[in-house]
């Protein structure tokens, strides 16, 4: 392993069946910072320990010298080609930030076409996602999505830099909340350093992702709708009644569509994620009314004057990283007049029920001596009536029987890295 870097293994297990694919074009995409060039170095230190020859690998950043002045294509191939000349067998070409080089697609593509490069590439999320990579490479790439640390990585970097580690696993929940998941923060010792970090991550999204960006020319739109879904992540977001609302604040009109296509691009930037809600009695995705989770908590920290923790949401959003780092496609699950929290559908296509609450065991006992919020969260979870499995998570530090029903610690089932 490269020396000082933290291994990833969740993604470097996902993404080595691809070393040697010269078929796919291989993309890694997530929010700025959150680890996609570090990733790739273990890759490139993975494939040397195997036997790879170092002539045979080229690693190109394209936002630092000496590649900062490559614009063009000819310019690229000019650079690829002088490395790679003489070179037999297989040839591994890495590059970062490689939207800085206009019409780069068929370049790419020529290059996988000969049938001895494999190829992986970072580029700008809001460039690399919205539609032009997705147009011109289809059938030729394979995305993997990076998140910033979940909670289980964020207490194994900690001990990988010797970072003291408590024992108390809700006060260390409690840390990463406030600290976040960006995996240069852990590096930092106290919360004002870690913040400082992360909010030069936060001005770089804005310098370099919205700012600039010909997609967005509403800027004052685009910030109002932001701060608006990050403040109410993991809340129910109608953008009927979030487009009058930004009618009445501008006092102009304000295109629904607009409102839209400013959300999906903060899900290009990897800002948020949008979770559709899935009706389990008709079997359909549900349009309208969506949840939003954030791609690290860092960004309601940094965006809200109000440093109190809404644990309901933020429990969630926890919850919905660690299922979106697993790689399972997750859902709001409604039924009847209920909800649950998640549906999650997994790689082999099985699914799984979550709930997420702070606590049943909190003294919400009615006349009758029966705990409330316990009836409320197994609810929804006893009226899905099909065999998948069910999972309600709290911090409670003792666990309900129920119906089959997994109640677990949220911080240990994650720690543990435990499955759905």
């Amino acid at each position: 392993m490269v020396k000082n870097l933290f291994p990833r293994t969740r993604y470097l297990d996902r993404i080595r069946p691809f070393y040697h694919d010269e078929e796919m074009i291989k993309v890694v995409s997530g929010v700025r910072r959150c680890g996609k060039s570090s990733l790739l170095s273990l890759v490139r230190e993975e494939l040397i320990a195997s036997g790879v020859p170092k002539e045979s690998i080229l690693s190109i950043n394209l936002d630092k010298r000496p590649y900062k002045s490559v614009k063009t294509t000819a310019a690229l191939e000019k650079i690829v080609d002088g490395f790679f000349s003489g070179v037999e067998g297989m040839k591994y070409l890495f590059i970062d930030e490689i939207q800085n080089v206009k019409g780069f697609e068929e370049t790419i593509n020529a290059y996988r076409e000969e049938g001895d490069y494999s190829i992986f590439i970072i580029g700008s999320n809001s460039y690399m996602l919205s539609g032009e990579l997705v147009t011109k490479l289809t059938g030729r790439y394979i995305e993997m999505r990076m998140t910033t640390l979940t909670f289980e990585e964020y207490l194994k970097m900690k001990a990988f830099y010797g970072k003291p580690v408590l024992d108390d696993l809700e006060k260390e929940l409690n840390n990463y909340i406030l600290e976040g998941g960006f995996p240069r923060a852990v590096m930092y010792d106290t919360l004002e350093q870690k913040r400082v970090y992360v909010q030069s991550v936060v001005d770089e999204i804005f310098d370099k992702d919205i700012k600039h960006n010909r997609k967005i020319r509403k800027k004052r739109l685009f910030d109002l709708i932001m701060q608006f879904i990050i403040n109410n992540f993991g809340c129910t977001v109608s953008v009927d009644k979030l487009t009058a609302n930004l009618k009445s604040i501008l006092r102009e009109n304000v295109r629904k569509e607009t409102v839209y296509r400013y959300i999906n691009e903060m899900e290009n930037l990897r800002i948020i994620s949008r979770c559709s809600r899935f009706d389990l009695k008709s079997k359909r995705s549900l349009r309208g009314d969506e949840k939003y989770y954030l791609s690290d908590l860092s960004f309601y920290f940094l965006r809200n004057t109000d440093n109190r923790i809404p644990y309901g949401p933020v429990l969630e959003n926890i919850v919905y990283q660690y299922a979106e780092s697993l790689s399972y496609s997750v859902s709001v699950g409604k039924i009847g007049n209920l909800e649950v929290d998640f549906i999650l559908r997994k790689p082999d296509m099985d699914y799984a029920y979550v709930q997420v609450a702070m606590y049943i065991f909190n003294g919400a006992e009615d006349g009758s001596g029966v705990n409330q919020t316990e009836e409320r969260e197994y609810r929804s979870l006893e009226a899905i009536r099909d065999s998948y499995p069910k999972f309600l998570l709290t911090l409670d530090h003792m666990h309900q029987r129920r119906n089959g029903i997994v109640h677990a610690n949220l911080a240990e089932f994650i720690k543990e890295g435990k499955m759905f």
